[in-house]
């Protein structure tokens, strides 16, 4: 099943356990995937996006997708 609920950066930011302005910089540097959807001018990403970014990034071998 997928899911398609977009999330913000709060919502990303409290998935990875960080501040929301690391997310932005994330973003600023080129290590989040792009938007699935930008609204208002505020991006936003499918959590599925988000999990597979998560799954994907450096040094992730030993934390878990909660």
């Amino acid at each position: 099943m997928t899911d398609r609920r977009l999330w913000s950066y709060k919502d990303i930011a409290a998935h990875i356990r960080v501040q929301p302005d690391t997310v932005r910089s994330y973003r600023k540097h080129g290590l989040l995937p792009p938007p699935d959807h930008v609204e208002g001018g505020k991006p936003y990403w499918y959590a599925d996006t988000v999990r597979a970014w998560v799954a994907s990034r450096p040094g992730n071998r030993n934390r878990r997708d909660e």
